[in-house]
């Protein structure tokens, strides 16, 4: 492919960058779920999403790295893979989760995505996966069980779970082959064809001309504890195009010529806490002794994985 990148790692660098797409990623959950309440549906919010992606990173490419556009017949097949069952599903079925389910239980079931990253390492690439990984991961999740009282009836919308468990799996393919395509191609050149691959699987099942562009416009509610104010649709799928999509996505695939999968994988456990806390601040949704307690417990997961080399 072309770019060929450099293998100088920097842990710290790609730590860093995690982290922040986990924070950004939290905030984008609110401000998706207000969109979605404006009438606009989880499907018309991924078209956007994919497409509104991928013409910034291909104009910012095309005037500033024009090179890292070029593709080989060999690539178009991952390209196409990578554009659909990565970034295309796993926007979808996040959506479609978090408008079924509070924002932090579906949250829970699409971060099983790095138990299935270590899982696939152990055995289909036959890598070394330590114990304390394991142990990082069962701790990290039964921290997030607590962050969204997993007992309080989450299993009501089975819709909601499937579609969570969807984004699982298509959170684990999407960082398994980004890991792989990001030594061989710059991460934002990756992206601009991932999300030119999604957006034009998402013009086929709903044409362009069906969305509701009428909507653009309208002011709405940023509910919770901002109910009183409203902003216009338009500006609100500005943000999650811009900075819910494009930074955070560009800041995990960038992180993973740093670190391994299943390391970004487990720092990025962090969103669930975040979106909890979001959820807290903005919405009005409860966060109690319990939900602290569980936080601490995945920050203490994420460090524990961090001390195994």
């Amino acid at each position: 492919m072309p770019g060929e990148a450099p293998r100088d790692r920097r842990p710290l660098l790609g730590y860093a960058m995690v982290t922040t797409a986990a924070l950004l990623f939290a905030l984008n959950g609110t401000v998706s779920k207000v969109v979605l309440s404006s009438g606009i549906d989880s499907q018309e919010l991924t078209q956007v999403r994919a497409t509104g992606a991928f013409v910034g990173f291909a104009a910012g490419l095309a005037l500033l790295a024009r090179p890292s556009l070029r593709v080989t017949r060999r690539e178009l097949p991952f390209l196409v893979v990578f554009g659909v069952a990565g970034v295309a599903m796993v926007q979808w079925l996040y959506f479609v989760a978090i408008h079924r389910l509070p924002i932090g239980a579906a949250l829970l079931i699409q971060y099983l995505a790095p138990i299935l990253i270590a899982l696939w390492a152990w055995a289909v690439l036959h890598e070394r996966v330590r114990r304390r990984i394991w142990v990082a991961l069962v701790l990290a999740l039964a921290g997030l069980s607590l962050v969204v009282e997993v007992w309080s009836g989450i299993s009501l919308d089975g819709l909601g779970i499937v579609a969570a468990l969807g984004a699982a799996v298509a959170y684990a393919v999407y960082v398994l082959m980004a890991e792989r395509a990001v030594g061989r191609r710059e991460p934002a050149s990756l992206l601009c064809y991932g999300f030119g691959v999604a957006a034009v699987f998402w013009a086929v099942v709903q044409p362009v001309w069906r969305f509701p562009v009428e909507r653009l416009d309208d002011e709405v509610s940023l509910l919770g504890r901002l109910e009183e104010h409203a902003a216009p649709v338009w500006s609100l799928l500005l943000f999650v195009v811009a900075v819910g999509t494009m930074l955070t996505f560009l800041l995990v695939t960038a992180a993973l010529r740093h670190l391994s999968a299943t390391r970004v994988a487990i720092i990025a456990m962090l969103e669930p806490v975040a979106a909890g806390l979001v959820a807290y601040a903005w919405l009005g949704e409860s966060f109690g002794a319990l939900q602290l307690l569980g936080g601490g417990i995945v920050l203490a997961g994420i460090v524990l994985a961090q001390t195994a080399r």
